[in-house]
């Protein structure tokens, strides 16, 4: 039987030995279930594994349970990963000996039986308080970069995933049954269109500067705006609008957005929609953290002996 080449587009081939064929295939393979930024996700979580077997001497082709055990136990012990950033990696791992075993390859996975660590049900992230969200936006309005008002109303206000407001071109942008609307690509590939308020439409159309084309977020060269930028121009906003927090990051504005909906009274089905959550419990692990603080019976406690106290 005649195989095609590989795309080694699709192959992190600074960790493969240009002669080990058949893992470059198996590889290839793989990564070519998936498109878009799942697929440069997967990669990289794929090339992690690949660079630890490397380092090791180790064919990943010949790999048994416990190699995939010890790689689980670096991630926890010596990379000191959380356990989501370990579960998340571990089931691209999982992920690509099945589908070795599915095209021949391989006869039995060695990841079958691995034990994924336990992910608290709770979202590590808090998001910003009503008021600290306030102020960001206040901070990007006020701001003499005319795209920090618009990264924080795409990420806050749209509950845009970092990569999605970074892609997002000025071409997306179009009008719908009477709707100024922004055509998002998503996870998988998957198209949406998000309406804009009226806030996030004037903050776009100030960022766009009556372009026709050309991403809507540039950096300070002109060029597209990537997520190490968005970080910087984001912490630089936390800064004017005094905000102190141990680590700022985009998805602490998707974060925000989720849980300014729950806070709004709008129904956690209706959420899950807006932030395109696959899984009601992604929104759920939000809705969670916020109630683990807002509600914490340490409160009630104190106001029950505020008169002793």
């Amino acid at each position: 039987m005649t195989t095609t080449q590989p795309s080694s587009a699709l192959v992190p081939v600074s960790v493969i030995d240009p002669a080990d064929a058949a893992l470059r295939q198996a590889v290839a393979a793989h990564l070519a279930r998936y498109t878009g930024q799942t697929r440069t996700h997967t990669e990289s979580d794929l090339r992690a594994f690949l660079n630890w077997c490397a380092q090791r001497g180790l064919d990943p082709l010949a790999a048994h349970r416990v190699h995939v055990e010890l790689y689980v136990r670096w991630m926890q012990e010596t990379r000191r990963y959380k356990p989501s950033t370990i579960s998340r990696r571990l089931s691209v791992v999982i992920g690509f000996y099945r589908t070795a075993v599915i095209d021949g390859v391989l006869t039995a996975s060695p990841a079958d039986h691995i034990r994924r660590p336990h992910v608290p049900p709770e979202s590590p992230t808090l998001g910003l308080s009503h008021l600290q969200f306030e102020a960001m936006l206040q901070a990007g309005r006020a701001s003499v970069n005319v795209n920090d008002f618009a990264l924080v109303t795409m990420l806050g206000l749209l509950g845009l995933r970092i990569f999605e407001a970074c892609g997002a071109n000025v071409q997306d942008l179009r009008e719908e049954h009477g709707h100024r609307v922004l055509k998002v690509r998503g996870k998988g590939g998957k198209v949406v269109l998000t309406p804009l308020p009226p806030a996030v439409q004037r903050a776009i159309e100030r960022a766009v500067d009556n372009r026709e084309e050309g991403p809507i977020l540039r950096n300070r060269q002109g060029g597209r705006m990537d997520r190490h930028a968005a970080t910087r121009r984001l912490h630089h906003l936390a800064d004017d609008a005094g905000i102190t927090m141990p680590r700022m990051h985009p998805h602490m504005l998707r974060h925000t957005f989720v849980t300014t909906m729950l806070d709004a009274g709008v129904d956690l089905r209706d959420v899950q929609i807006a932030a395109r959550h696959a899984d009601p419990r992604t929104t759920m692990r939000y809705d969670r953290a916020r109630k683990n603080l807002d509600r914490h019976p340490n409160y009630i406690l104190a106001a029950y002996m505020a008169s002793g106290t």
